[in-house]
């Protein structure tokens, strides 16, 4: 059901100009500056910079490094996940990502992008005794992971570049790509073929392949994946579930867009 969006004016209720400010930061999805949300909202210039200052005090939004935009902030992100565990959309979720992981065999997880790493937000469990434990809620980093190397993939070239000058690309397993030309490489590799892997990264003996959920602008919003133990799923055999695994994640990013209708 579409929502006509509210006229706001001086005289809307503070709390709805706040919200209406969040929505819009959200929408655009990039660090965004006061004047430009207000080319949307057509408040007085002293009220924008008053409400932002009041939503980043607040934690809800942070300012970015240029010291003009900003982005979203802790509390707004985590009001993000806990939106998305919610009851009744984490139901129909599970249910794709159980079929899943019974097709597979493995481990499957969704993972959100915060602000340095990936976080887990659902995940299924093998029925193996021998399996990697990843709760939900783990932080894992961007530059290792299938999951944080599709996000990185979805970043415009000079978000990239920016990322890939200040990272440190420390070895979290042998097999770490620590070369940042190498990793930037990789990275194309992902963008170009929509899928991304973990041959042993992030940690010793694990494989992992993951794709991307769109939302209805075609965002990535969050990362289907699932790893196992090489010793028990090579990554060739792995990549014959790719059609599973885009499969489930097209059935996912419908859930997200009607969930936004």
């Amino acid at each position: 059901m579409n929502v006509a969006k509210p006229e706001i004016t001086e005289s809307s209720p503070p709390n709805l100009r706040l919200m209406l400010i969040i929505e819009e930061v959200a929408k655009v999805g990039v660090p965004v500056t006061p004047t430009e949300v207000n080319a949307k909202l057509g408040l007085p210039k002293p009220t924008i910079h008053r409400l932002f200052a009041t939503l980043e005090s607040e934690g809800f939004l942070q300012r970015e490094i240029d010291g003009r935009s900003y982005s979203a902030g802790r509390r707004l992100r985590r009001m993000s996940v806990n939106v998305l565990s919610s009851l009744r959309v984490r139901t129909a979720r599970l249910a794709v990502l159980n079929a899943l992981a019974e097709e597979i065999g493995e481990t499957c997880n969704l993972a959100i992008p915060d602000r340095d790493a990936m976080v887990y937000l659902d995940r299924v469990e093998t029925k193996w005794p021998l399996r990697i434990q990843l709760p939900v809620g783990t932080q894992v980093p961007f530059y290792c992971t299938a999951a944080g190397k599709m996000y990185l993939s979805t970043l415009n070239a000079a978000h990239l570049d920016t990322y890939l000058n200040a990272i440190d690309l420390k070895p979290q397993a042998p097999k770490t790509i620590t070369d940042k030309q190498k990793l930037h490489d990789e990275i194309a590799q992902t963008r170009e073929q929509g899928y991304s892997r973990d041959d042993e990264e992030f940690m010793e003996g694990m494989i992992a392949l993951a794709v991307a959920l769109n939302d209805d602008q075609g965002r990535l919003v969050s990362t289907l994946s699932f790893h196992a133990p090489n010793q028990r799923l090579s990554l060739k055999e792995g990549l014959t579930f790719l059609p599973s695994l885009r499969k489930a994640a097209a059935e996912l990013s419908k859930l997200v867009i009607e969930d936004y209708r």
